[in-house]
């Protein structure tokens, strides 16, 4: 009888992290499934370069106060009450891209809502993994959801984009069925778990982060230039390098194959980043730098292949410092302000999503990937030096 009860427990438990990380895999497949359409979206309504990376960073703008909140609001209400709603709001943010077709506005309202939903859903979904697994565990498996999810999307939309007769209209409505399907397995998981939010009704919904000091010196030392580095790599790689090639029949196609190489390898690093230990965030930084440094060198010539190799070293780079930080988020921050913490975590990582719209709108990308190059450096360097003093 023992054993069988332990088995239940086991079984109802595994069921739930895994209904925690299909609904993070869930959130990310649709934050970034616009992102090979774009192409289309410049041609069909003549936006210009530094439109469409201010429609991708528009992102930002829904994405910041939904992290700062989101994660605060999970630890006071209970963290399905947050999640859930969050998920499903970046199904409806893939409908507000239907009529974006023959609107620039609409582009502009549906990027925004998706970081409304996504920087709720993203928050949320680590802290209730780490309410649920160790922190190490927590921490592999929501980068590998995240990134398995960043990376399916636009691969999906760019495939579908080349074959379908709805390039505009197919994807999206896929990224609904995968939220509804979702949605109705993490329900059934939850209720068949009897899982039960543990809401603290004493906390408010500004995010504090409830660190001791020691602990507040390492989050502002080492956790945020690791963050910063999580999207500053991947963001380059996918929406700057495709506009550096020559405009070849399937270029909506090789976009997609390229946000795919760069974020799968972000997820891929995720079954060693442990093993790099305290070093992780250090080595993120350093292969970026490399990235960066590849991304720069296929500037001029315009080749394919070192877009390419670009893209893997700046998606391993983030996947890498994605790992390390919430890690330490894991080791650093108490069950009732895990929510603030995570929130606080990715909106500094956003912050990243700034690079595009600089390099696109200020200096051309070859003059300013070689110094973003030794910034990167410099920021391996830092990182390492904290990692090695922190222990």
């Amino acid at each position: 009888m023992i054993g069988k009860a332990r088995a239940a427990v086991r079984t109802s438990s595994s069921s739930l992290w895994l209904a925690a990380v299909a609904l993070l895999f869930a959130a990310a497949f649709g934050a970034n499934i616009s992102t090979p359409l774009l192409l289309i979206y410049r041609v069909r309504l003549g936006i210009p370069p530094s439109g469409l990376t201010a429609i991708f960073g528009v992102y930002a703008l829904g994405l910041a106060p939904s992290l700062l909140f989101g994660g605060p609001a999970s630890d006071r209400y209970g963290r399905l009450r947050v999640l859930l709603p969050a998920v499903a709001l970046a199904a409806v943010a893939s409908l507000i891209f239907l009529p974006g077709a023959n609107s620039v506005p609409m582009l502009f309202a549906a990027r925004f809502v998706q970081g409304l939903a996504s920087g709720a859903a993203f928050s949320v979904g680590s802290a209730w993994l780490q309410d649920l697994v160790p922190s190490t565990w927590a921490a592999r498996r929501a980068s590998l959801a995240l990134n398995l999810g960043f990376c399916a999307g636009p691969l999906v939309s760019g495939l579908l984009a080349e074959a379908a007769a709805g390039p505009l209209l197919v994807p999206y409505l896929v990224h609904v069925v995968l939220v509804v399907a979702v949605l109705v397995l993490a329900a059934l998981s939850v209720r068949a778990a009897a899982w039960r939010d543990r809401p603290s009704p004493a906390r408010g919904l500004f995010p504090r982060t409830g660190l001791a000091a020691p602990a507040r010196r390492v989050f502002r030392r080492a956790l945020l230039p690791t963050a910063v580095c999580v999207y500053a790599f991947p963001s380059v790689a996918v929406t700057v390098l495709p506009l550096e090639l020559p405009r070849e029949t399937h270029l909506v196609g090789f976009t997609g194959v390229l946000a795919a190489a760069t974020l799968g390898t972000g997820a891929l690093v995720q079954l060693f980043a442990r093993l790099l230990g305290e070093w992780c965030g250090a080595t993120g930084a350093a292969l970026g730098a490399l990235g960066y440094g590849a991304a720069a060198a296929a500037a001029a010539p315009q080749s394919t292949a070192v877009v390419l190799a670009g893209g893997v070293l700046l998606g391993a780079g983030g996947g890498l410092c994605l790992y390390a930080g919430l890690r330490l988020i894991g080791e650093l921050a108490r069950p009732d302000t895990r929510g603030a913490c995570t929130g606080l975590f990715y909106a500094w990582a956003y912050t990243g999503f700034a690079m595009p719209l600089l390099a696109t709108s200020f200096v051309p990308v070859s003059r300013l990937l070689a110094p973003l190059s030794a910034l990167a450096v410099a920021a391996a360097a830092v990182a390492g030096w904290l990692a090695a003093t922190r222990g």
